[in-house]
């Protein structure tokens, strides 16, 4: 179906507002990482990749309002709690746990693993041919970061059915649980001292925000403007006391980031903006109200995640053409660096077009099958997912996927031959490894999850 024809059979009742919070939220990371780029050449030829924030620490109060993933995850939160109380209601009540990480997993993971093995296979190829640099050693490193973002959110897929269950029995009690632990887990940190437990923040501080989402599928997020002002003088608090950087993104060099592991002060700025954009949820779902809107939205919606994993090739690809042709970069934060920034983000723009039109079919949802062939399929579903030992594997996979993304995104893919390495979570892993733990754990997931058709 074409953009046009899922816009006009959208039924009345979606909120219309979370798909363009999605949307508006990747958009806007998108348009982060290019603005935030800071590449320079030394005398030896070398080029290096910096951040503007870095540069222009004054600048870095701007990532206030781009430091948008909280806003992404929170729209998590929002369409894992319908996805899978529909999954089970569709199950007869029985759990939907594999057939839930498969419905979830399989727009992200195709997509994931296309981009995993292109990029693989390049890397392998041009270092094979001997053909490395230092742009493209950069490149093959820098392209895997954002990966982590989708290590983040198969955790949050992960664990929705336990932390919907606990949301269902105490509401914004299991919210402010969370929101506990993270405030305990930085205590531990920077007044005790205690070592490694700041990497429990990635789960308490991420699943939080995710949790905020779960209230707003319940209409229980009355009231936004408190959550926000509440938020905001939490964040402003942590900075300006605590031993909080003013950035709400990782910054070089920085020996405390807000970001990896994450602070309480990041939940806080997570806290205000989610109140602020749901402040505007009037002017927002009048927008989307406008035909020609929400046709933007939905066609947006079927690429953002193909644009999102390829966004940062096409702006290194635009700098590398920029090096090859000689043009000389200029300083960052320079006057000319600012009014060269509308026509390197405009060449990025264009890049990324292209790459999405040659790799957006990994994110295509499967076509739909006969409304007899579905019913069919669905009265199945619940029997094929609850055979013994389709949960267990669906979490296998969703596990070994989880770590092995994360990995990925630690140790890139640069130095596939010479074994190059990163330590997750106390454990060396190298890329060839991490890539194997992506595949494996997909097929998991996809064959746990997938609805069998009943024996003739």
């Amino acid at each position: 179906m074409s953009a046009r024809d899922i816009a006009a059979a959208t039924p009345g009742g979606r909120d219309r507002v979370i798909d363009l919070l999605r949307v508006a939220s990747l958009g806007t990371v998108v348009f982060g990482h290019w603005l935030m780029a800071a590449v320079t050449v030394d005398d030896d030829g070398r080029a290096a990749v910096g951040n503007l924030l870095a540069v222009e620490p004054k600048l870095q109060l701007l990532t206030w309002f781009l430091q948008v993933m909280p806003v992404f995850f929170f729209v998590g939160g929002f369409s894992h709690a319908l996805s899978y109380r529909s999954l089970t209601r569709r199950a007869g009540g029985a759990p939907a746990y594999a057939l839930f990480l498969r419905a979830r997993l399989q727009r992200l993971l195709r997509p994931t693993m296309l981009f995993v093995a292109v990029w693989g296979a390049g890397a392998l190829a041009v270092q094979l041919a001997g053909g490395s640099g230092n742009l493209t050693d950069v490149a093959a490193r820098l392209v895997a970061q954002p990966l982590w973002f989708i290590g983040i959110y198969l955790a949050m897929v992960a664990f929705t059915p336990p932390l919907l269950r606990l949301h269902e029995r105490y509401g914004w009690g299991a919210f402010a649980a969370l929101a506990a632990a993270a405030a305990a887990v930085d205590v531990l940190r920077f007044a005790a001292g205690v070592p490694y437990v700041e990497f429990l923040n990635f789960a308490f501080v991420w699943l939080a925000v995710h949790q905020l989402g779960f209230l707003r599928a319940d209409g229980r997020l009355r009231h936004p403007a408190l959550l926000a002002a509440a938020g905001l003088a939490g964040a402003v608090a942590l900075v300006a006391s605590g031993p909080y950087p003013l950035s709400m993104v990782g910054m070089p060099g920085e020996k405390i980031s807000n970001m990896a592991p994450p602070t309480a002060a990041l939940l806080c700025h997570g806290m205000w903006l989610i109140g602020a954009v749901e402040l505007l949820r009037g002017p927002m779902t009048r927008a989307v109200a406008r035909p020609r809107v929400w046709r933007t939205v939905v066609a947006a919606n079927g690429i953002a995640m193909t644009a999102f994993l390829w966004h940062l090739t096409a702006m290194l690809g635009v700098y590398g053409a920029m090096l090859a042709a000689h043009v000389s970069l200029p300083a960052p934060a320079s006057a000319a660096w600012w009014l060269h920034v509308p026509l390197r983000l405009a060449a990025a723009a264009g890049v990324t077009a292209l790459l999405v039109a040659v790799f957006r079919r990994a994110e295509q949802p499967p076509a739909p099958a006969s409304a007899s062939a579905s019913a069919s399929a669905s009265a199945s579903a619940g029997t094929s997912a609850a055979r013994r030992g389709a949960a267990p594997a669906a979490a296998l996979g969703v596990t070994l996927a989880l770590f092995g993304v994360l990995g990925l995104s630690m140790v890139g893919f640069g130095g596939l031959l010479e074994g190059h390495s990163a330590v997750l979570v106390a454990v060396r892993v190298t890329a060839p490894v991490t890539v194997l733990m992506c595949g494996a754990g997909w097929l998991l997931v996809e064959t746990a999850g997938r609805a069998r058709r009943p024996a003739a």
